[in-house]
């Protein structure tokens, strides 16, 4: 291995402890609680490095939130992959986006609630965004109905379960019944 390989090995690996010690960061106390200063002590680095890897915090909410989505699109894929059915893989889908967003709120928030710089629905639309999108549309597209764009309907179906994954985490919906709220959201919404 060259002195050059070696070093942008360990680049990575910083970076990758900067991301991870982020998100270990605002998981347990959140996002406010992630600053340079607090990221560098923890990763016993001084904060120049730090930004050598990174500009801000906003960088780094957009790598939480690259990594999220990532996350994401795996654990709806594998929550579709088993279901029979167009309607079973919706609800396996609705499920796992909503325990999604309960178990890991602070990505959920990196992705959906903060600026990490990232561009959302556009041509620069980062991969992992673009990707995470497609593990809805894989199973949504399915049930949108005659004449309705696959597209579109995701988007609303999408929407329906941010704002029930929001709504929940702030206590503004009751958790217990989550259930009924899928079964509600698949029954009315998709074409099965």
């Amino acid at each position: 291995m060259s002195v050059q390989e070696r070093k942008q090995r360990e680049r990575a690996e910083r970076e990758r402890l900067i991301v991870a010690t982020a998100r270990e960061l605002a998981e347990q106390q959140g996002w406010d609680a992630v600053t340079t200063r607090r990221l560098a002590e923890r990763i016993e680095y001084s904060q120049p490095v730090l930004y050598s890897h990174f500009r801000g915090k906003r960088e780094i909410i957009g790598a939480v939130a690259l990594e999220g989505a990532t996350e994401m699109a795996v654990a709806l894929r594998a929550a579709t992959s088993t279901a029979d059915g167009p309607r079973e893989r919706v609800a396996a889908l609705a499920r796992a986006y909503l325990d999604f967003a309960a178990r890991n709120s602070a990505v959920y928030d990196a992705i959906f609630q903060l600026d990490g710089g990232l561009a959302f629905a556009q041509e620069d639309t980062p991969e992992p965004l673009k990707d995470a999108f497609a593990a809805l549309l894989e199973s949504l597209g399915e049930v949108a109905g005659d004449g309705v764009h696959p597209g579109l309907f995701t988007e609303t179906f999408w929407a329906s379960l941010h704002g029930l994954a929001t709504l929940t985490r702030a206590g503004r919906l009751p958790p217990e019944d989550i259930e009924p709220r899928v079964e509600l959201l698949v029954d009315r919404l998709a074409v099965v």
